[in-house]
């Protein structure tokens, strides 16, 4: 799929990636961007049209996907992380709840309402963010991982379905990012503009997954070796 005059969708499009995204999509061509945001602002750009939109409230979906009909790529970038001091901290149970709310039924919800969108504007393409914590879990983000695991279940199964409205699914795979999530975190992090970039040539390569950083591509060459990094993962870094 190509970016020039295509219309997008991205949730979580207020800061970080998602904006990085509607940058980069209106610096390779598209005509308009709809900015998923859950409270609107003050901010304009030429080209992005805010639209208030919680992945968590089904009213909200159904109000963003009406408006917005004329969509023909829809990023699913919305999501959050909680930090837990182990596995065994009983918080742990409440905030899994709440990430698989936005992180996964999120990413199920905004695509249903999008997909019939999608086809009727000739297919078009869905990119899905997920992560490196895709394949491992650290103890203080095991919930995020869980999160980002069935993410990527969903993408593939959607992938498949998909291809007989001629709708791509692109499977989004990042480490750290530079963005407020990470903040006062002490570790290598890549830009949400690199991964923005990354993920629309892919696209328009007609990849079906992107691994954006050096770290991701070596966690995923890993799963077939007899040392996976899943199980025994580096510290952070």
């Amino acid at each position: 799929m190509m970016i020039q005059d295509s219309v997008l969708f991205i949730t979580g499009a207020n800061r970080g990636l998602g904006l990085a995204f509607a940058e980069e999509a209106l610096n390779r061509g598209a005509k308009k961007v709809y900015a998923g945001v859950r409270n609107l602002t003050d901010a304009t750009r030429p080209g992005v049209i805010q639209v208030r939109l919680d992945v968590t409230d089904h009213a909200s979906i159904a109000e963003a996907a009406n408006r917005c009909g004329d969509t023909t790529l829809l990023v699913n970038n919305a999501g959050i992380a909680r930090l837990t001091s182990s596995t065994l901290d009983p918080s742990m149970i409440d905030s899994a709840r709440e990430i698989f709310e936005t992180n996964y039924f999120g990413t199920i919800a905004v695509s249903q309402a999008f997909v019939p969108i999608l086809a009727k504007n000739g297919g078009g393409a869905i990119i899905n963010v997920l992560s490196d914590a895709t394949w491992y879990a650290r103890p203080m983000l095991a919930a995020y991982s869980a999160s980002k695991s069935a993410a990527w279940s969903f993408t593939n199964a959607l992938r498949i379905e998909l291809r007989g409205q001629t709708t791509a699914v692109l499977g989004l795979h990042v480490s750290f990012m530079d963005t407020d999530m990470t903040h006062g975190f002490d570790m290598t992090k890549t830009s949400p503009q690199q991964v923005a970039e990354a993920a629309l040539i892919g696209l328009e390569a007609d990849e079906e997954e992107v691994l954006t950083d050096d770290f991701t591509r070596e966690v995923k060459r890993s799963l077939s070796s007899e040392k996976p990094i899943y199980l025994d993962p580096p510290p952070l870094g």
